[in-house]
């Protein structure tokens, strides 16, 4: 009898019925013989609603009272999840972060998972219970309740699955796998059948929303199996795994991300230190930083400039005028009318020439590059966020994606 740990999403959740159907997917893995140890999201658009109620409240509520604010969102999900399976007639039992013992840092609003002590949850299995855990959610040493940020039950789902050493962790979705790029943008994207930790690593970063940057990063540092799969259709997925780069294409697939925001100090003194005070100004607010951009110095000034998500715009923005005397910026700008495309594939590394034919694909469409980044198997543009939809087109067709 193996273990199974299962996220499901929101969308999964929105509703009675569909609470229902979640129900039914789990109890049908717990027949199968499987142990199962269930993660819910909040349901539907509930996450969002109660930010906006807080706004209506006040424009900047505490960070902790946030987290006692939103964490309710996901025990809605487990005790209305429980509820469901209890009816069918089996033995369940649903888990606050804190119930489960998730432990994390003490930042509220976005911490991350410091450890997780399984004794709770290994109890309830033996008694032979299915086990719902509040995803997004843990708690402090100091027993402080927090949050991990969006997308953050994915991460909950694999740090789980990590501790618990499960068979397989599979995060159900509203969309049937990975994908070449957005079908909804590219009617034509393929569904992967299977892609490497790094490739899915890559592409959670740079926008693809099957899965949260965190959660893919765990998984490839724990070699947590992972599958990515409908909620609604009963179909394989795409698996995540260690597979030979040999087999792999030049490109996986095409990505983009409209959650961006580019800021840029002008005019900064070109002196040993001045980077240095920037980044660590914008650290300090817990924002996380994508691509960074220098100039080329001209009369001992240069521009620096890099990108955020646009959520942290503000806070970015704040950051870098707090220094800005101090490492001689002239002016901060923001820009929130951008977003990010990219490329990315294993097959990279030994295959040159993707960027050129990146840029040449997009020069042909008439679009503007506005930032550029690399690592070994991404090549990534910041772009107006107005030509995205043919930006991703104009990409998926140059690299023939839409074939096998």
């Amino acid at each position: 009898m193996g273990l199974i740990v299962q996220k499901f999403g929101g969308s999964s959740v929105a509703g009675a019925d569909r609470v229902k159907n979640v129900a039914a997917r789990v109890v049908a893995t717990r027949r199968a013989g499987h142990r199962v140890v269930v993660v819910v999201s909040a349901p539907g658009d509930m996450t969002d609603d109660l930010i906006r109620m807080a706004r209506q409240i006040s424009e900047q509520p505490p960070a902790r009272e946030m987290d006692m604010l939103l964490a309710t969102g996901e025990q809605v999900s487990i005790a209305l999840l429980a509820m469901a399976i209890h009816a069918g007639g089996h033995e369940v039992i649903s888990l606050t972060g804190g119930q489960a013992r998730i432990r994390t840092e003490r930042v509220h609003t976005r911490a991350r998972i410091v450890d997780v002590d399984r004794r709770r949850i290994d109890r309830e299995l033996a008694s032979g219970r299915i086990v719902i855990v509040a995803g997004f959610q843990g708690i402090t040493d100091e027993e402080e309740i927090t949050t991990l940020g969006r997308g953050g039950s994915d991460t909950t789902a694999v740090a789980l699955a990590s501790a618990l050493g499960a068979d397989v962790c599979q995060i159900y979705t509203d969309v049937e796998g990975v994908f070449t790029a957005d079908p909804r943008l590219v009617p034509a994207a393929r569904k992967l059948r299977e892609i490497s930790y790094d490739e899915m690593l890559e592409m959670a970063s740079s926008g693809a929303l099957v899965l949260q940057t965190r959660a893919a990063e765990l998984a490839k540092q724990y070699r947590v199996p992972l599958e990515v799969r409908s909620s609604f259709v009963d179909r394989e997925g795409t698996m995540v795994t260690d597979r030979s780069i040999e087999r792999r294409r030049v490109v996986t697939g095409v990505t983009h991300d409209r959650n961006v925001a580019k800021i840029t100090a002008t005019g900064v003194a070109d002196r040993p230190g001045a980077a240095h005070t920037i980044f660590r100004a914008v650290a300090a607010r817990h924002v996380n930083v994508n691509m960074i951009i220098q100039s080329v110095p001209r009369h001992e000034r240069a521009d620096i400039s890099f990108t955020v998500a646009a959520s942290d715009m503000r806070a970015a923005v704040d950051a870098v005028r707090a220094v800005a005397a101090e490492v001689g910026a002239e002016e901060v700008l923001a820009d929130d009318g951008v977003a990010m495309v990219s490329a990315v594939g294993a097959g990279m590394i030994s295959n040159p020439g993707v960027a050129a034919r990146m840029f040449g694909a997009l020069a042909a469409a008439g679009i503007n590059i506005e930032l550029i980044a690399t690592s070994e198997i991404k090549v990534s543009c910041v772009i107006r966020a107005s030509e995205v939809e043919r930006a991703v087109q104009a990409l998926h067709a140059e690299f023939e994606l839409q074939h096998e």
